[in-house]
């Protein structure tokens, strides 16, 4: 099972970029052309999000500062170690909605201790790639196109994240545990 997931891992990026390209110059699509005016596109949706961006990552900030993360993990870390989950990965799942950049520098830090062949690395590698930046996802690109009203948005991006850390351990659990 681990050398059939590593082959597909190795594969699909490769893989999908050879073959959209290619899929759209058979479908007659000016390839370059369009990558040049996305990309046009893009620069002023990255100019139109910088007020979004600043506050997001100033509360972040302030939440890990003040120890409410800290506070969080404490309550939450014993629940987990009596289902047997390692302790190492709740902070994961805390930071992970809240911002890629710090739950990236965790998981790196936590492969580093561990190692990535371990459970706890493997855990970790999957949890970043099953959940999402919920928070900054929300706040960048509904401020970009002006979404005020994003409750149901918010609820079930946070479902999800759970969803998704919970599956990532229990996967991980059982391919490699």
């Amino acid at each position: 099972m681990f050398q059939l997931i590593s082959l597909i891992s190795a594969w699909a990026i490769p893989v999908m970029i050879t073959f959209i390209p290619l899929y759209a110059f058979t479908r007659k699509v000016p390839v370059y052309e369009s990558f040049v005016e996305g990309a046009k596109d893009g620069f002023g949706t990255a100019i139109a999000i910088i007020p979004h961006l600043v506050g997001m990552l100033v509360a972040i900030s302030v939440f890990r500062a003040s120890g409410a993360l800290d506070f969080l993990m404490g309550f939450i870390a014993p629940a987990l170690q009596g289902l047997g989950v390692p302790p190492e990965v709740l902070p994961l799942g805390l930071l992970r909605p809240l911002t890629g950049t710090g739950s990236l520098a965790y998981t790196t830090d936590l492969i580093r201790v561990h190692g990535p062949d371990s459970l706890i690395g493997m855990i970790a590698s999957t949890i970043q790639g099953s959940t999402d930046t919920t928070l900054y996802v929300l706040t960048v690109y509904f401020g970009a196109v002006g979404i005020r009203n994003g409750r149901y948005a918010l609820k079930v991006g946070l479902f999800s994240d759970i969803v998704g850390f919970i599956a990532a351990i229990a996967i991980c659990m059982l391919a490699f545990g």
